[in-house]
C-alpha cells in the first residue's frame, strides 16, 4: 500500500462487514501482473489496529469499484506492476480466505515462498551478468591484450564466482528444508538471509559486469546490453519481497527470541 510497503501490520485498506457482504475502501500499490490477473488476494483490516485486525479477501477484477493503472518502474514494464483503487467494492463473505483476524499469519508465511523464489531468480541473474563478463573479457582486446590477461579483472571474475557459488549452495539447503518438510514458521530468518544474499550478490556481479564492460555496459545496444539491462534489476530484488534492512532485522530479532528461551 502508498503508506505501508514493509510495514504490513498497518495495512490500512478497510474491509467493513453488511449483512453477505464486506464493503472495501482504500489503496494496493506496486501489483505485480496487475493488468493481467483475474484475482487478487488482498489484504485488508477486517478488525482494529495492528496485526489482530487483517484478513485476507479474494477480489474478482471486475467487481464494481476496482480501478487498475499501469505503473511505470525503473527495471522493466513486463511485470505490469500497477496501482489498484478499491472504492466501496462488494465482496462476499464467502471470499474470506481462511479464518477473520488470521490474515497477517498467511501473508508471512507467503513471504518465505515468495523470498525463496527471488533469490532463485536473482542467483540466475548474477550467474548471466557472470557468464557475459567472463566472455567480454576472455574476448576484448586493450593494450595489446586480452582483458582477462590483467590481474584486477581475474580478481573480479573470481570473487563473483565465489559469491555465486555460495548463494547457489545456500539455495539448495533451504530448498531441500522445504522438501523434508521443514514448517514455514520455521523457515522465516533463512528464506530472509537467503534473499539479502541473493540481492547483494546480484548487486556486486552486475556492478563489476558493468565495469569490465565499460562504456560498452552504459548503453542500450551492442555487446553490453544484455549487463545494462541486468543493472537496471538490481534494486527489483534488493526491495520488493522485503528490502534488506527488514530482513537482516527480522532474522536477529527471531534469534532474539529463541536466544532469550535458552
Amino acid at each position: 500500500e502508498p503508506y505501508a510497503g514493509s510495514d504490513v501490520a498497518n495495512i490500512r485498506t478497510r474491509a467493513e462487514r453488511k449483512g453477505d457482504v464486506y464493503i472495501v475502501n482504500g489503496q494496493k500499490k506496486w501489483i505485480t501482473g496487475g493488468l493481467i490477473a483475474d484475482y487478487f488476494t488482498a489484504l485488508v483490516r477486517t478488525g482494529g489496529p495492528g496485526a489482530g485486525g487483517l484478513s485476507v479477501l479474494l477480489l474478482d477484477k471486475n467487481m464494481p469499484g476496482i480501478s487498475i493503472r499501469k505503473m511505470e518502474t525503473q527495471f522493466d514494464n513486463t511485470h505490469n506492476t500497477t496501482f489498484i483503487e478499491l472504492d466501496d467494492v462488494e465482496v462476499p463473505v464467502a471470499n474470506l480466505i481462511g479464518e477473520e483476524g488470521k490474515g497477517f499469519g498467511y501473508i508471512m508465511v507467503n513471504f518465505n515462498h515468495e523470498r525463496f523464489v527471488l533469490a532463485c531468480s536473482t542467483c540466475r541473474s548474477s550467474r548471466l551478468c557472470y557468464q557475459e563478463a567472463f566472455h567480454e573479457a576472455m574476448s576484448r582486446k586493450v593494450f595489446g591484450k586480452k582483458l582477462i590477461e590483467n590481474g584486477v579483472i581475474r580478481w573480479k571474475l573470481a570473487e563473483m564466482a565465489r559469491q555465486i557459488e555460495a548463494l547457489q549452495d545456500n539455495i539448495e539447503r533451504i530448498a531441500f528444508m522445504f522438501s523434508s518438510g521443514v514448517a514455514d514458521a520455521a523457515l522465516g530468518s533463512q528464506c530472509a538471509l537467503l534473499k539479502v544474499q541473493a540481492s547483494k550478490t546480484f548487486e556486486y556481479c552486475a556492478r563489476e559486469a558493468v565495469q569490465i564492460f565499460g562504456g560498452s555496459g552504459l548503453v542500450k545496444e551492442g555487446r553490453g546490453k544484455i549487463v545494462e539491462r541486468l543493472y537496471r534489476d538490481v534494486r527489483q530484488m534488493a526491495i520488493p519481497g522485503g528490502s534488506e534492512e527488514i530482513l537482516l532485522d527480522l532474522a536477529i530479532r527471531q534469534a532474539m527470541r529463541k536466544a532469550a528461551k535458552l
